[in-house]
């Protein structure tokens, strides 16, 4: 099983990086779909890992302290983080750094601009 979680990052790396064109042109042009294609030219073993859920956590910064403080911190209190204001926030997908980003307001909810993406060699290394 690892061996083919390894074989599709190599493929996706490849892909996104433009190495792997072959089949391209005739997938456009409606080429018949062999056994590693779906609908839509997207490759079986791609189409099955598309639902699995994954962990995104958007970090903010963080803070060290002794048990002592956090005992002490009531409402109102004001955790210093390591990171400064303005600086970007990091996005993580089952704890590997994928992109930073800025916060947003958007429907009255909090969310993440994406500002700069790892580039997907970098992503792919981060599996192995």
């Amino acid at each position: 099983m690892a061996d083919q979680f390894d074989q599709l990052a190599e493929q996706l790396s490849a892909e996104a990086e433009g190495k792997k064109d072959e089949g391209r042109e005739a997938a456009g042009k409606g080429a018949k779909e062999g056994p590693e294609s779906v609908e839509g030219g997207e490759p079986r073993n791609l189409k099955m890992i598309m639902d699995i859920p994954l962990r995104v956590t958007v970090e903010l910064g963080r803070a060290k302290m002794p048990v002592s403080e956090l005992l002490n911190l009531g409402q109102g209190s004001v955790i210093e983080l390591n990171k400064l204001a303005g600086e970007p926030m990091e996005v993580f997908v089952n704890d590997k750094l994928i992109a930073r980003g800025e916060a947003v307001v958007v429907n009255e909810k909090f969310g993440v601009r994406l500002t700069d993406i790892i580039s997907t060699r970098e992503r792919v290394e981060q599996l192995k």
